[in-house]
């Protein structure tokens, strides 16, 4: 058996996605590794939402991911967890909206390519004002 990927070997995993502009881009230096790896299980849920029709009254998508379903996938504590969030919000990245009575928040994505003067993430340079 061969230990090294061929061509076509990754076709047979599943991915996360995480936008190269969160790494590229200097309005998102300031966020941490961990709360861009955060944004993109949020992102990869996105669709399952979609396909929920989880939308409110306004058309906009949101999901309930609760900080307990990140510690799972992350394998971090709730503190640390919670301090992601927080991250995210902050970067204005995500908008939490409680639901009270001991459910889960909602959670919006926010649209990353807004903030930037970046448009098109496949090709450097193109899209750049």
């Amino acid at each position: 058996m061969n230990p090294y990927f061929t061509v076509n070997d990754s076709e047979h995993f599943t991915f996360y996605r995480i936008p190269k502009l969160l790494f590229t881009d200097e309005i998102y230096q300031t966020v941490s590794t961990d709360a861009k790896m955060l944004y993109g299980l949020l992102l990869d849920r996105l669709s399952l939402s979609e396909k929920n029709d989880w939308k409110d009254e306004h058309g906009r998508v949101y999901q309930y991911f609760t900080i307990h379903q990140a510690q799972e996938l992350l394998h971090f504590g709730h503190e640390k967890v919670c301090r992601l969030f927080a991250e995210l919000d902050a970067a204005d990245l995500i908008e939490r909206r409680r639901q009270g009575q001991g459910k889960a928040n909602r959670i919006y994505l926010k649209e990353f390519t807004q903030k930037s003067d970046y448009r098109n993430s496949r090709s450097p340079g193109i899209g750049r004002k």
